[in-house]
This record gives structure tokens, C-alpha cells and sequence, in this order.
């Protein structure tokens, strides 16, 4: 089932329409959608898809061939008897193809492409620079390979300057990923976010008529289980782009949130690393959102929803699952997932909060949300929302992942910890979450259940 994207199916309809789009390139991590998108972007477009292999080079472009040839005019060449020859043959052959109307040719898994014909990129250049005005041709590169399809847009790459759009497709966003969980009360679509994030091939996975220990014991509770076998391949994956991203990972997971703590656990410097996984949203660098950008008080977490659960979870009792015990571990997990889901729902809270700032529905001038601490661990405030050029907190809030919460209680503990809160000048607006309500919340208080966050 295809939902949303209406971002990035909106930047890929401003690059079609455009007279100057020529070259785009569609990124992102392994499962989070980018086929499915490039898919439904093009089905009444003439298109032309090749999907890389790994195959020598000959073989992949009589591949190619055979997705031209139900497009090609007849008696003008017989892909089938003559295949491309190269891909100097292949560019010129689609280009004539689109000589008077528009056709979109979509290489997929282009790095695997790259890597049997290294040649690729710059016969990409030429062809762009010689066919200029002379075709309609519009080609779309997409990867999973993150670093080098990043990377090809840089300086002294050959593709330097020629995308005409560069676009990367995350995972869904918690009202994003409700649209895939329509059969679930907003609670548990909280929580189903919660362990798998907005991967749209993870949340299909969930059988929205079964119970929480029937889905973890079919999804994680046997040797062989998707999300076991799936957390091995996201680390594998980012561990093929070298430096320590599982070594990194593993460490903030074991609670190494400082970055002079995940030097020391991998014995190594980390910085390109975490600003790797940064980039990717698998990793979330924090700060007290009254900091400066440059502050040396700074954490990390694993903010990908699924590598989340994984590490801090199932990875624990995975030697067990494997041998046998799945069925017998499940209910011990679903006992620890309301202590593990707290950070999950305050993080979901913060994006809400996000949302209604660029929606004007938080006042004007919305600059910053985020969470605030002080040194001492003392005062923490789940969300701060600053405001104008002064970065004034105007609103000060607090999630947890509760049914019902005290409204009172929480509201005087909240202003409590504004005495620590540096910059206030009029006493900040409070909001408090809950899974389902706030009982007898303050007067001016938002009030924020999963039903606000995962409305469809």
C-alpha cells in the first residue's frame, strides 16, 4: 500500500515539468521506500526502469535492452538480436526514443551498476553535455548505497553540478506511519511506531489484527525472524561503508552517550562516523536546546526507532531466541517495553511539537525545539520551544509514556524546573502528553495524546 510522500512526489513533478531537469537522484537507506516512490511517481509516465544487480557489465545492459525494446519503434533496431553494446549505445539509443516526447529512464541500485562499469558516471556526463536540447531523456539514479550516492554530487565528481534534483527519502514521521496502521487504535499505533520507526516495509510487517506478543513472537520470537534477520542487515550494510557505524551504534546503545565515551568503548576517533549516522537519522546528536550549536554539552542517541529496539532489546536475548526460548522471552520483552518506549514517545512529542510550530499553531517566530538539561542532571525538560531572534521559551512540555498523567503535578514540576531555564522573560505556556489524557490539565495548557501525534 503506497501513502504519503506528497513531499517528495511534489519535488519529482517540479523536476519532470521543469524544461531544465535532466538528472535526478533518489537516496536513502535500505527498506525506507525509494522503488515504491520512483514506482507510483511514474506509472503514467513512458518509463523505462533497470534495476543494478551485480551482473557483469554485457548483462546488464541486455537487461536494459529488453525494458527498451517494448518502447522502441518498429523496424528501427531489434534490442533483442542486437542489445546495447555499451553505454555510450544505450544513452544514444533512449535519447532518439525520446526525441519528441519525454521518457523517463530510472537506473536503480545504480552503485551496483557503478561497480561493473566504473566508466558509468562520466559516460553520464558526456551524454548530458552532448544530448543538451537534443532529447526529452530524463534519468533518475537511486541507491541505497548512501555514501557514494551522497558523494556523487560532489566537487571533482563527474556528476559535479549536473542534478537537477538531489533528493533523500526518510522514514515516515509518526502521523506518516499511522496512515500504514489504519486498523489500530492511536495507542497502539504509538507503540507499534515505537519498536519499528517509519520504515513502510517494517510497519507492513504488522498484522494489525493480532496482539503485541503475537506479532513479536512471529516477528522476533523464532530463529529467523524478520526483524532479527533485519537488524543484522541495517548493521551490515552501514558497516560496508567502513570507519565503526555498528561498533558506534553498539556503543551508544550499551550507554555510551558522550562523545569521549564512544571514543573510549570502540578505541577509536568517532567523529566522521557519528556524523555519518547523524546525516542518516539512525543517531540523534543532542544539546540542551539553549545551547549554541557549538556547545561541548552534547549527547547521542539512536534515534531510528527500529535500531532502537533492536540494540537495546532483542539483541540481548537473541542467543536465547535463536536456540529456542522465543516464546518463553516474548512476554518478559513486552513487560520491558513501556520503560523502553519513554524515549521513543518524547522524541515523538518534540516532532508534534515541530509540526505545529511551522503550522503557526505554537504563535510566530518559532526557532527551536528541543530538550533542555542542565549540567548537573537535575532540571530536565523533555521539550523547550524558543521563539524569535532572543530565543525566548515560550512553551515548556513534558511526555510520558503513560495512559492518564496528573495534570497538576506534572504542571508544578514543570515550573519548578524553570528557574533553571535560562532566557525566560514571561512565564512559558506548559504542555503535557499522555497516551490517552491529562486529567485536569491547566487552564492554557496543550494538551497532547497519541491521538494528536498519530491522527491519520
Amino acid at each position: 500500500m503506497f501513502v504519503n510522500r506528497t513531499r517528495e512526489l511534489a519535488q519529482l513533478a517540479t523536476w519532470w515539468s521543469s524544461p531544465s531537469g535532466r538528472l535526478a537522484v533518489v537516496w536513502g537507506r535500505r527498506r525506507v521506500g525509494k522503488t515504491a516512490l520512483i514506482r507510483h511517481f511514474s506509472q503514467d509516465l513512458r518509463c523505462i526502469t533497470h534495476t543494478g544487480a551485480g551482473r557483469a557489465a554485457p548483462a546488464e545492459l541486455r537487461m536494459l535492452a529488453r525494458q527498451a525494446e517494448q518502447h522502441a519503434a518498429a523496424g528501427v533496431r531489434d534490442l533483442h538480436a542486437r542489445p546495447f553494446t555499451d553505454w555510450d549505445d544505450a544513452l544514444d539509443h533512449l535519447a532518439l526514443l525520446a526525441a519528441d516526447e519525454p521518457v523517463l529512464l530510472v537506473l536503480d541500485e545504480f552503485p551496483e551498476l557503478a561497480a561493473s562499469s566504473p566508466e558509468l558516471p562520466n559516460v553520464l556526463r558526456a551524454f548530458l553535455e552532448r544530448s543538451m536540447g537534443l532529447t526529452q531523456l530524463r534519468i533518475v539514479l537511486c541507491g541505497s548505497a548512501v555514501r557514494y550516492m551522497r558523494n556523487l554530487g560532489e566537487e571533482r565528481r563527474p556528476l559535479y553540478g549536473r542534478m537537477d534534483l538531489s533528493l533523500q527519502v526518510h522514514p515516515f514521521a509518526p502521523w506518516e506511519a499511522a496512515l500504514l496502521l489504519p486498523e489500530l487504535s492511536a495507542q497502539d499505533r504509538a507503540l507499534v511506531y515505537g519498536l519499528l520507526g517509519g520504515v513502510p516495509l517494517y510497519l507492513s510487517w504488522w498484522d494489525q489484527n493480532g496482539t503485541v506478543e503475537e506479532n513479536l513472537t512471529v516477528l522476533a520470537g523464532q530463529p529467523g525472524a524478520r526483524l532479527l534477520t533485519e537488524g543484522e542487515l541495517v548493521l551490515a550494510t552501514e558497516s560496508e561503508a567502513g570507519d565503526f557505524p555498528a561498533m558506534v551504534l553498539h556503543a551508544i546503545a550499551a550507554g555510551a552517550t558522550k562523545h569521549s565515551e564512544i571514543k573510549d568503548a570502540i578505541g577509536a576517533e568517532p567523529t566522521r562516523t557519528l556524523d555519518r549516522l547523524v546525516s542518516l537519522r539512525l543517531v540523534e546528536k543532542m544539546r540542551p536546546v539553549t545551547e549554541p550549536e557549538g556547545t561541548k554539552r552534547k549527547l547521542y542517541r539512536i534515534s531510528d526507532q527500529f535500531l532502537y529496539f533492536y540494540l537495546g532489546i532483542l539483541q540481548r536475548y537473541r542467543t536465547e531466541i535463536d536456540a529456542g526460548l522465543g516464546p518463553s522471552i516474548m512476554p518478559v520483552i513486552r513487560e520491558r517495553l513501556d520503560q523502553h518506549l519513554g524515549p521513543v514517545w518524547e522524541s515523538a512529542f518534540r516532532q508534534h511539537l515541530r509540526r505545529l510550530g511551522a503550522r503557526g499553531e505554537l504563535g510566530g517566530q518559532i526557532v527551536a525545539v528541543g530538550s533542555f538539561w542542565t549540567a548537573d542532571g537535575q532540571n530536565e525538560i523533555d521539550a523547550v520551544v524558543l521563539a524569535g531572534i532572543t530565543r525566548t521559551p515560550v512553551l515548556i512540555g513534558e511526555a510520558k509514556w503513560a495512559r492518564q498523567v496528573d495534570g497538576p503535578r506534572r504542571a508544578a514540576d514543570l515550573r519548578r524546573k524553570l528557574a533553571a531555564l535560562p532566557g525566560v522573560r514571561d512565564e512559558p505556556r506548559l504542555a503535557l502528553a499522555a497516551r490517552e489524557s491529562v486529567r485536569s490539565a491547566p487552564d492554557g495548557a496543550l494538551v497532547v495524546t497519541a491521538a494528536d501525534i498519530f491522527s491519520d
